[in-house]
């Protein structure tokens, strides 16, 4: 086939998560041959597409990211920059910290703090909860991580972390907004791992700071301060990145309240199965690339060695042929499936043992699970705001943040009676 003239990369820009799914629908087979920033690049949607690309002989990660996403949303020298043996030995480290019992410890701290900020909330007041749980996963993030972090400093800090991952996709003031968070971070963190190294500061043991501070790589060498200050910021980022599932749960919830019912009365296994549907339904990573390591073929098309390699990710969480019906919010489409590793792809596919599969999943899903039934416990109303979600702005979120305003005094979730009938949100 024919490579493709016009550069696609403005198009891009232009309509964000629904690009990729319209230059598939424009294609007679599905498959999109475009050039996106200046180089040849096919788009792939689908399960088998999904074990494709995250098969190591066929597509590289390496030499994919473009240094404005390393330089805001990932970091340089970030494990998501490796392949092969460099790669499984620091995702290693990664799945010990992110996987397993240690999960737990973070959720009692992220129950912790959420009850103390609602705690702290007064009935009128308006709570903006986009922002409100950035600052709670902060806050139980940096102390689980094992990060010193002041109860004064924690606004600030989430904001720095909000802002790696709302402006890794834009070329205004969003992007560089993140440059300039991440390198703040950095340097304090990098500052920190050596701290730790010469006995000058105390990490917890097995946190993620001391994890980090002792790793050796595949060459048996420590990381680099400035590499494990990166690494820490990519325990830290993506779990602060939770926050938009909260705040797309609550904008569920609103426009289903029914949902939010099935979550107050505490039916069986449909905590996990919303949080599920939440990563599913809502925009949040657009797609994700690659690069052909050597000539490949994809349903009779060419993909010469090089070519950039596009996997839809907000399209397969789409397709009618994976989730019938998939613009209807539908959390009982969980309850009892089995979900492939390759079927739901909000934050990629395959094994996140050995792939490039977020190592931090059974952390959101986690989380999402803790927090989702507290919100739905909560007796708030819902005043007139602009809910819309623009497809176009990567990454999406509500406009308004999802405002919410408590109708009585808050209290712990243990404690707090069904939402009320009428006006209020329930």
């Amino acid at each position: 086939m024919r490579m493709p003239v016009v550069d696609q990369t403005l198009m891009v820009a232009l309509q964000g998560y629904g690009w990729l799914p319209d230059q598939r629908r424009r294609s007679r087979d599905g498959v999109v041959q475009a050039r996106v920033l200046g180089q040849r690049a096919v788009g792939l949607c689908g399960p088998d597409a999904a074990r494709f690309f995250y098969d190591e002989n066929n597509v590289t990660r390496r030499t994919a990211i473009p240094e404005p996403v390393q330089s805001t949303l990932f970091g340089h020298g970030a494990v998501h920059t490796l392949d092969g043996e460099a790669h499984r030995v620091r995702k290693t480290m990664f799945m010990t910290l992110l996987t397993g019992p240690g999960v737990a410890g973070l959720v009692e701290q992220a129950e912790a703090a959420w009850d103390d900020a609602v705690a702290s909330w007064s009935p009128g007041q308006r709570v903006v909860l986009f922002d409100e749980a950035s600052r709670v996963i902060t806050r139980a993030v940096c102390r689980w991580a094992g990060l010193p972090l002041e109860d004064t400093e924690v606004p600030e800090v989430a904001a720095r972390l909000v802002a790696l991952v709302d402006g890794f996709a834009t070329a205004g003031p969003r992007h560089w907004r993140a440059r300039r968070a991440r390198a703040g971070l950095e340097r304090r963190i990098a500052k920190l791992i050596d701290q730790v190294r010469s006995g000058a500061a105390a990490a917890p043991p097995e946190s993620a700071l001391a994890t980090i501070a002792e790793h050796r790589d595949a060459s048996g060498e420590p990381l680099d301060s400035r590499v494990a200050a990166v690494e820490v910021l990519n325990v830290i980022r993506p779990t602060v990145a939770v926050c938009w599932f909260v705040a797309y749960s609550a904008h569920a919830m609103h426009l289903w309240p029914e949902h939010r019912e099935a979550l107050q009365a505490r039916r069986p296994g449909y905590a996990e199965a919303f949080t599920h549907e939440v990563r599913r339904f809502y925009p949040f990573a657009p797609f994700i690339g690659g690069r052909a390591v050597r000539d490949l073929t994809w349903q009779g098309q060419p993909i010469p060695s090089g070519t950039l390699v596009l996997l839809d990710l907000y399209g397969q969480n789409h397709d009618n042929l994976l989730w019938p019906d998939p613009y209807r919010f539908a959390p009982e489409r969980f309850l009892d499936r089995h979900i492939g590793a390759y079927d739901l792809v909000p934050q990629g596919g395959g094994d996140p043992r050995t792939g490039h599969r977020c190592p931090g999943e059974q952390i959101t899903i986690a989380l999402l699970e803790a927090l989702v039934p507290r919100l739905a416990d909560l007796d708030y109303d819902v005043p007139a705001q602009d809910l819309e979600i623009s497809l176009q702005r990567v990454p999406a979120r509500p406009a308004s943040g999802v405002v919410i305003v408590p109708a009585t005094t808050p209290s712990t979730a243990a404690d707090q009676p069904p939402a009320r009938q009428g006006t209020r949100s329930r």
